[in-house]
This record gives structure tokens, C-alpha cells and sequence, in this order.
């Protein structure tokens, strides 16, 4: 019934007034012109212009059509837009801390996938340190982590706290060394950790150092000790020691996008993604 060719002659010839016009901007004789107005008039079963010698105005019926033909012809444009664009092709080479590896971030890498199938991702999961140095070597195009201190590259994402976490129904005895679990170096937030605790007058022994954070919180999910992450991995397994008022405050961490100097078109279009993503949502942004 709503043929888009006829919509659109339909509209022109609203447009101008004028079958003559309308053929003019469209490219079309005069007779297809009023050829596609009578198939529309005839499908739809309504009479859609009043014309005599002199003058052609849009009928009740006509003016409601105009609006509908509008809306078509939008959303035919958008359409013909998205499936007949270049598909994004090429490579990202893509880091990131395992910290955000286990909240959101994959659901954001799972959109780019979907809307852009035939590019190639490359994950590398890291400490934030290493992956810095993977930016500045040319081995990545564009990673998500901690912001080190006096760095300033990097477009800010969102903010946590680091927090205590440890077994369920933890209390810890004050009077001895603190457990540590920590992760190891170059890490920014074992730097942030140690910092905090040398200023706090607090005794400390690592008891267990583990490569990623999942390490971290197995350990301490198995008694070994305390640990410190950002506040989003708390869990039900792994909450804040019952006299954790007692225990030192650690500084935010910051979240931040880097890229490379130039970026592909790929590791672009990921870059938007991410940066307009529900990351920015985070508790403590």
C-alpha cells in the first residue's frame, strides 16, 4: 500500500504544488509522475490531491497521508542508511585490568561485537602498569584501567573507593600485623595500599601475592587474609571486616580510557562505545 517510490513522488509533489515541478526534482516525466499519485490514490482508496487548470492542493485525506509518508520515508532513509554503509573491518587491540574484566565491561565488548561482527578484538588482561607499558610500546590500541599518580593522559571514566574485604563475619585482630593479599607489581593500587598503610602507623605482612584479582579474592575468600579492591568486587563471599572503622581509608582510584597516538577506525568506534557505556555509572562516579 505505501509503496516508499510513491510516498515520495507523493511528498515532492505536496512539496511543489506542481506535478511538472515534482518531475523536475525527481527526475521523472510528468505522466509517471501522476502514474505513481493515481497507484497510491488507488491502493489507498482515497482521493488525495484537488487539482483543476490552475491549482493543486492536498486533500483532509491527503494532509493526514503527508504525515504518515514523512515518518516512512524516515525511517526507509535511516534504514537504507545502516545496511548499505562500508561494514567496519580491521583490528582493536584492546586492555584492560580483570577488575573490570568481572563487572560490565563485557557486556559493552559483546555491543561492539554485534554491531560490528567482522572486526577482529584482541583482548589482553593485565595489571594497569603493564598495560600502560603495552600503550607505549604500540602493542595496544586503547585501554581501560587505573589512572597511576601524576598521570595525566586519558579520558576520565568513573571513581571507587578501595575497600576492605574479607571472609564473611571477618573481625581482625588489631593487635597483630595486618594479612595482606595483594596483588603484585607494578600495580597502582598496591602502590596506593602500601602508601596509605606506611602513613598509618599500622603493621603489615603479605601473606599471599596473586597475579590478578580473582587470585585476590580466592585467596580471600579461603581465609588466607585481608585484601583491598575497588569497592565494585565486593560480594556476598567477600564483604568488609566487621571493625573496619578501625582500619586505615584508602584514596579513590580513578578509571580512565587511553588510546593510542592514531587510532583505526575500529578501535575508534570502541572507543565512543565505551565512553558513552554505563561504565560511567559506576558506584563512586
Amino acid at each position: 500500500m505505501f509503496n516508499p517510490v510513491w510516498l515520495k513522488t507523493f511528498s515532492t509533489v505536496a512539496a511543489s504544488s506542481s506535478f511538472t515541478e515534482a518531475g523536475r526534482r525527481l527526475g521523472l516525466t510528468q505522466s509517471s509522475v501522476s502514474d505513481h499519485i493515481r497507484r497510491l490514490e488507488d491502493s489507498t482508496g482515497r482521493r488525495l490531491f484537488v487539482r483543476d487548470t490552475h491549482s493543486l492542493a492536498l486533500t483532509a485525506d491527503g494532509e493526514s497521508l503527508l504525515i504518515h509518508a514523512r515518518l516512512i520515508l524516515e525511517a526507509h532513509a535511516r534504514a537504507e542508511a545502516q545496511f548499505n554503509a562500508p561494514r567496519l573491518r580491521g583490528r582493536v587491540r584492546f586492555g584492560t585490568s580483570d577488575d573490570l574484566a568481572m563487572g560490565p565491561l563485557p557486556d559493552m565488548l559483546a555491543l561492539f561485537r554485534n554491531k560490528h561482527p567482522e572486526v577482529e578484538l584482541e583482548i589482553t588482561i593485565g595489571l594497569t602498569g603493564e598495560l600502560y607499558q603495552h600503550l607505549d610500546n604500540g602493542e595496544l590500541d586503547l585501554i581501560v584501567g587505573k589512572r597511576r599518580p601524576g598521570e595525566q593522559r586519558g579520558q576520565a571514566m568513573f571513581r571507587t573507593p578501595l575497600v576492605w574485604l574479607a571472609r564473611p563475619e571477618t573481625t581482625v585482630d588489631l593487635n597483630q600485623p595486618l594479612p595482606l593479599i595483594l596483588l603484585p607489581e607494578p600495580s597502582v593500587t598496591r602502590a596506593a595500599i602500601l602508601n596509605t598503610l606506611g602513613a598509618s602507623g599500622h603493621h603489615w605482612r603479605i601473606v599471599c601475592t596473586s597475579g590478578s584479582h580473582a587470585g585476590c579474592m580466592a585467596a580471600a575468600r579461603g581465609g588466607l587474609g585481608l585484601t583491598i579492591l575497588p569497592q565494585h568486587l565486593a560480594t556476598r563471599e567477600l564483604t568488609l571486616p566487621l571493625n573496619h572503622a578501625s582500619l586505615p581509608v584508602f584514596p579513590d582510584v580513578e578509571y580512565v580510557a587511553l588510546t593510542a597516538k592514531r587510532l583505526s577506525r575500529p578501535a575508534d568506534t570502541l572507543f565512543q562505545i565505551l565512553m558513552e557505556s554505563e561504565l560511567h555509572a559506576l558506584p563512586g562516579k
